[in-house]
Formats: C-alpha cells, structure tokens, sequence
C-alpha cells in the first residue's frame, strides 16, 4: 500500500496537499512519504518472521539521506554497490556492519574503505575479485568476510536489462563452477566465506522464478554451509510493485488491484520461501529496493505548452528524461494523474519533456485528463531508479526532493543550482 490519495479533488502524500509543496519548493519535484517507507519495510519483515532474516535495503533504488535515515531507524541493513554508496549509509546513520557490499567492478580503494569500516560482507562476483579481496585485507592485516554470488541461471521473467540471473549476463559465477571456487577460496588465508548470494532480477511479479531459484541452489547452501561454516544465505531483492493502476482508493483496495494484476504480497512471498529456507539454519539476507521504494515517491511536472499537431497532442511539461528516465530507457510505465482533479472529457496525449531527444517522453498516446498549460501532473511510483538516476543533460538542474510524515514536511535535497553543475569545471590553462 501507499498514502498518496485524493481527498475531494486535491492529491495528498499522506496529510499533506501536494499543491502546497509545488508553492513552496517549485517543480520538478519528487514527494516522499515517509509511511509508506516504513509500512513496506515492516511488512516484508513481519512476512519473514519465521527465519532470522536481515532486509539489506538497495541504496541504488533511491540514495536520499532521509529515506535511508527512515530505514535505519526501523533497523534496516543496506545492500550496497559502490563505496559512494557506503557513504551515504554512514552519513544518514546507518550501521556498516549491516552493509552487504555488491557489484562486479570493486576497486582497491572501495574494498579498503569497507573493510576498515566493518561491513557484514562483499558479495564477490569473480575469482579475480576474491583475489583482490584477500590481497587487501592481507595487507590490512584483516579477513574479509565473502560470499561469492551465484548465478543459477533462472529466467527471471522481467525486462531484459534487468534480468541478472542467467549466463547471459555480467552477474555472478555459474552454478556448476560454485564449489570448485570455494574450495580455492577457502585456501585464501585472509577470506571468510561467510555465506552464499544470488539474485535474478528486478521487478519480478511473480514468485515462481524465487521459488525455482531457491529449490535449485538450497542442496549447494547446504552442502557448503557443511564444509565451510556459512553463515547466511543471501536470496537478493528483485520484488515487484504495481505500476499500473498505481493509485487507488484506500489500502485495501490498493492490495487488491495488487493480487488483481498478479503482483506479489509479502506474505505470498514468504509462504512460499520460508519452508524452503527454514531448513538451511542459516540467516537469511534479503535486497529489496524498488518493494520498499518505488510506490513511496512520486514526480511532480508543471504543464508549460499544450501542443496539438492535428493528429497529436502534446503536453509538454518541465519534467524530463534527466529527471525520471525509466520510461526511455526501459518503456516503463507510470501512471500520471492530475494534482487537482477536474470534471472533463479526456484526451489521448503524449507527456513529453524540453530535452532535445525523441526519447523524451512519459507516456504516448495515453487517455488522460483534459489539461492546460499551468496545471501539475503527478507521475506515481517515482520513488525507485527516479532521482538516483538523473542527470544534468541539456545543463537541467537535479530537482528538489521532499519527505513528507503525517502533516509535516521537509525539504531532504534542494534544487541544484545552475551554476553548480559546471561548478567543478574550468577552463584549459591556454584559453585564458
């Protein structure tokens, strides 16, 4: 569920008017609540209260240091792929010691900053990288504590560029390779095999590929738990959300559009799992993101020009691709509705951005609301791969962001200014 919702014709993050945020903070602009955060979190955690669990949330699904403060303080761990990304969990409060570290290009210096920081475990993607693991922690004087991630070749069934698990992609060691790789691990003086880790992709809406991934390896967890002394079993994240309708009236009735469309519910997810798991005796490391997320944010666009060709129309909204680019890059939908609701026939438009690119674009041929120029559009779901992917494209400022809780509400990242994007830049000494 989520608390963003109409009350009379005006949309709401929880008790507080949108409307009031785009007085006061301008746009484009992305809303958080907070609640939603916090009920998402506590769901998959109460759903797994069956095996020790840790839910390591995906920094990479959204940085802002509010939303990762909101998770530590529910005693959040973080899955984590950069040292970047490292920082930003210690600044916002989090506990290194609940950081999985992913990602198969570490460098030296992130795997030195880590260790000296005492993160829970690298999930190394390689040989050569557990190599680079042992050589650093050698010279540290430490052991690293490793899991090596597996790539069991399950069809994740989601969108090819964010399928992870099969040995098409960059992700991983092949399931028939694991064993061998610890056993030469295991000969590395300054590694800890501290548990095993995979994960097969994201926006999964079914439970059927966990449920396949997790029968495949569960006989090699165990068999490597016996001769190495694992620790934990790391399953991955990749659980779904409702894109579309992402909005609905109340809770429930937001769950059942959920079940309607075949998405997962955190108790469908762990009915299935936790027999398969509870049997292991191990901790059991879960990586959601986009779950926990995605359906807490939305984007805010202003409508500048209402553009009609004779065969199209066009709103054209200060939002762009360098704000929320899943829809270029992915297709992706999201649903877009009205800040202020108005009686009115709709029309069929293409939501398109100022940036010179074809790409730029929300949504095409869509029905929609009748708008003018000077009317707010909400883009829904926003909250997951929004603003930890944008970019300054055509020198387009980072926009602002806001967490909202209850009736308060508070600016978590200004709007960049224009002089900051070059603010690192200068000019070659025989220019001047």
């Amino acid at each position: 569920m989520h608390h963003f919702h109409y009350s009379g014709n005006r949309l709401y993050c929880e008790g507080v008017a949108v409307e009031s945020l785009i007085r006061k903070y301008g746009t484009p602009l992305y809303v958080y609540s907070q609640r939603t955060l916090t009920e998402r979190y506590q769901a998959l955690a109460q759903a797994l209260a069956g095996v020790d669990s840790l839910i390591c949330f995906a920094v990479k699904s959204n940085s802002n240091l509010a939303v990762l403060r909101a998770l530590a303080d529910l005693g959040s761990g973080f899955d984590i792929v950069s040292g970047g990304e490292l920082e930003r969990v210690i600044a916002a409060g989090g506990d290194p010691r609940r950081c999985a570290f992913a990602g198969v290009g570490k460098t030296e210096s992130e795997i030195e900053f880590a260790l000296r920081r005492g993160i829970y475990t690298f999930n190394a993607e390689s040989e050569p990288e557990l190599e680079r693991i042992n050589r650093v922690a050698a010279r540290l004087k430490r052991r690293a504590p490793v899991a090596v991630r597996v790539n069991p070749n399950v069809e994740a069934r989601t969108h090819k560029k964010i399928t992870t698990g099969t040995y098409e992609n960059k992700f991983g060691i092949a399931f028939e390779q694991i064993e061998g790789v610890y056993a030469r691990a295991a000969r590395l003086k300054h590694l800890w095999l501290r548990g095993l880790q995979m994960h097969i992709g994201s926006q999964i809406t079914e439970v059927a590929p966990f449920e396949q991934a997790v029968r495949k390896v569960r006989p090699l967890v165990a068999r490597l738990k016996e001769r190495h002394g694992l620790e934990f079993f790391s399953i991955g994240g990749g659980l779904g959300i409702v894109y579309q309708p992402a909005l609905a009236s109340g809770p429930a009735a937001w769950w059942r559009s959920s079940a309607a469309r075949g998405m997962i519910t955190p108790q469908q997810y762990a009915a299935r799992l936790q027999p398969l798991l509870q049997p292991l005796g191990l901790k059991i490391l879960l990586e959601p993101g986009r779950f926990i997320s995605g359906n807490a944010g939305l984007l805010v666009t202003r409508i500048e020009y209402v553009k009609r060709t004779g065969r199209k129309n066009f709103l054209i909204v200060d939002a762009a691709m360098n704000d929320l680019i899943r829809p270029a890059f992915y297709e992706a939908y999201h649903e877009i509705v009205p800040v202020r609701r108005r009686a009115g026939a709709q029309i069929r438009a293409d939501v398109v951005g100022p940036i010179c690119e074809s790409g730029d674009f929300f949504c095409q041929d869509r029905p929609l609301p009748k708008a003018e120029a000077g009317d707010y559009l909400a883009l829904l779901s926003a909250g997951a791969y929004a603003s930890v992917m944008a970019s300054n494209y055509n020198t387009r400022s980072l926009a602002a962001e806001v967490m909202v809780k209850g009736r308060q509400a508070a600016l978590v990242r200004a709007r960049q200014p224009v002089k900051a994007i070059w603010a690192g830049e200068q000019i070659a000494p025989w220019q001047r």
